[in-house]
């Protein structure tokens, strides 16, 4: 074999690796599942509500503010709409691969829908971002962070 027939090998060989490495540091490394957190609700009236939820499952990272998701269903959806903050251009982001119960272009779907509504959990949960939730007629909620803009300044 020939000096430059090795060295392209060896490239290929590291880039695969990177490749590799990169590829799960980004999807498996950081996320650590979660069997419950507290989320609020902001109320329309400017309180917080502690929000009764069941089936509760999660996955967060403390490498990202933004990494946090959440799948439950709550009792009584429409009243929880009603007293809740609303949420203008609630984007769910893209969860990995293996966290199945959140579909995030299905979920933003239904919200451009109107099949589901969104709506403030809690402004400024960590530094830059609120979570949000979605709520589905039939009692479904997804949660989220998504940036909300005050750290651009």
């Amino acid at each position: 074999m020939t000096s430059g027939r090795l060295l392209v090998i060896a490239i290929v060989l590291v880039t695969a690796v990177f490749a590799g490495a990169q590829w799960w540091f980004q999807t498996r490394a950081y996320y650590q599942p979660i069997d419950g957190a507290d989320l609020f609700v902001a109320l329309v009236d400017g309180g917080t509500d502690l929000l009764p939820d069941t089936g509760f499952t999660g996955i967060d990272a403390d490498t990202s503010p933004l990494r946090f998701r959440g799948c439950f269903t709550v009792a009584d959806p429409a009243a929880l709409v009603a007293r809740a903050v609303p949420y203008p251009d609630a984007t769910p982001l893209i969860a990995p691969d293996w966290f199945n119960c959140f579909d995030a272009p299905a979920i933003g779907a239904a919200l451009e829908a109107g099949e589901a509504q969104a709506i403030l959990s809690q402004p400024e949960v960590r530094p830059g971002a609120d979570r949000v939730i979605a709520v589905f007629p039939d009692g479904r909620a997804y949660a989220w962070h998504q940036w909300n803009g005050s750290l651009e300044d």
